[in-house]
Parts: C-alpha cells; sequence; structure tokens
C-alpha cells in the first residue's frame, strides 16, 4: 500500500523496486502510469522545472544528461535508466510478467508506434512549444518580430508534418476500434496497453491539452486519450504525480 510521508520529497510503497525521478509537466508522468498498471513498487522523487522551464541541475546528479524522466532500480544494483523508451521497455521485460508485451502478429506495430512516438511527433510538438515560449522570454518590444517569425516557421515547417501526424495517428485509433480493439498495438494478450500505448500518451495528451487548438483535434485521439485517462491506474499515476497541465481530471 502506498503512504505519504508528510514534509518527505518521496511517495513511497513497501518493498520499493523503482525510484522515479520525476520532474513536473513531463514525460515521467508516464512512467508512473506504466509502473501503477504493471504493480511494480516505486518512490518517486520530485523536481521542479525553473523559470525557464528546464530540469534542475540536480538531475545531473542522477544522470549526466540532467532530465527527466530517469529511474534508479534498487533491485538490480540501483541501476539507472533514462528516455522514456527504454525505461519503458526495462520495466516490462525485468518487471511486467507477460503484462504489456503485444501479440506476436503486432510486434512490428508496436515498435513503430514506440518510435515513431519519440523519433518523429514529438520533436515537432517539441518545436511548436519553442515557438510559442520564445516571445514570452524576450523584452516585449521584440515579441512581435518573433510572433511573426514563428508563425511563418510553423506554417512552412511544422504544421502539415504535424497535421499529418495526428491525422495518422487518428486513423489508427479508428482502425484499432473498427477491429474491436483499444490500444495503438492492439494490447496485450489481455486486452492491456504495450509500450506503443505508454509511449503515445504524453504527445497524445499535448495534442489534447489545448496548446494547439481545439479545432486540430481529431475525436478518435481525444476519446483514446479520455480513456486513458479514466483507467484505474492512470487515475492513481496522476494523483501521485502530482500538478500536471497535460491532463485536467
Amino acid at each position: 500500500m502506498l503512504r505519504s510521508l508528510v514534509g518527505s520529497e518521496m511517495c513511497i510503497r513497501d518493498s520499493t523496486m523503482i525510484i522515479v525521478h520525476h520532474l513536473n509537466n513531463s514525460r515521467s508522468q508516464r512512467i508512473l502510469w506504466v509502473l501503477e498498471e504493471l504493480e511494480i513498487p516505486y518512490e518517486i522523487k520530485f523536481y521542479q522545472r525553473g523559470a525557464d522551464h528546464r530540469a534542475p541541475k540536480e538531475l545531473r546528479d542522477v544522470h549526466p544528461l540532467g532530465k527527466s524522466p530517469v529511474i534508479t532500480d534498487t533491485d538490480r544494483g540501483n541501476k539507472v535508466v533514462a528516455e522514456s523508451g527504454a525505461i519503458i521497455n526495462y520495466l516490462i521485460k525485468y518487471y511486467g510478467n507477460g503484462r504489456g508485451v503485444p501479440t506476436k502478429e503486432r510486434e512490428d506495430d508496436n515498435d513503430f508506434w514506440t518510435q515513431f512516438s519519440e523519433a518523429s511527433l514529438m520533436p515537432n510538438l517539441v518545436l511548436l512549444l519553442i515557438f510559442m515560449l520564445l516571445p514570452t522570454q524576450v523584452p516585449f518590444f521584440i515579441r512581435p518580430i518573433l510572433n511573426m517569425v514563428g508563425n511563418q516557421v510553423r506554417r512552412l515547417l511544422i504544421d502539415r508534418d504535424l497535421d499529418a501526424m495526428i491525422k495518422l495517428s487518428a486513423d489508427a485509433l479508428t482502425q484499432e476500434k473498427s477491429d474491436g480493439r483499444a490500444w495503438f498495438a492492439g494490447g496485450d494478450k489481455n486486452g492491456n496497453p504495450t509500450a506503443a500505448d505508454y509511449q503515445m500518451l504524453f504527445p497524445m495528451e499535448a495534442i489534447t491539452s489545448g496548446r494547439l487548438g481545439a479545432s486540430r483535434v481529431p475525436e478518435p485521439i481525444k476519446n483514446w486519450v479520455d480513456m486513458v485517462h479514466k483507467r484505474p491506474a492512470y487515475l492513481r499515476a496522476y494523483e501521485k504525480g502530482g500538478p500536471y497541465d497535460y491532463a485536467k481530471l
């Protein structure tokens, strides 16, 4: 059972295996979802972004990249694992007990969505966020110029590709639903999410958060995110992870 320690920076379960170095409003939220779905004992060590929206320097003491998510596995010699995809695969491999593993015929689909989320979709979303934040970080008289440049870059380099990626994701979910499945790669043998879904959650949440405008969010994506947000494991992760701007539950 989870127990809260007043005045502590950690949420602690009995027989802790995993320490999650958790940065607010980051991809580490989906790691908490994985841990809850797979029922892996864990602790959370919290970190807060600075005024520049970057992770604090204390994360460099955990891993040279100084970013989150990062986990420490106390059961395997305090092994440190970074990068969302590597962490998710690691947790499924060593602690999933068969959960989260795609069916044999959907392994390639699982690999595609796991890679697509960070290799294609997230870079466009990050660029979009940068061009939204940049004008707020400069003197007011420069902001109109940056806004104009940012709008041009979005129109020429970001929006078209991002729209195609959003449509691809929505069409895939529509096909899965028509085949009686809920997940990007069909789910594991018991119909639960696989690495594809854990990886796709953060960009799907970013898309539905209102940052891109509601008119650009297809219904299949809205419905999928809403389904995930109603899962008991996600609700537990949300409660324990603290404020999270990409989900309003």
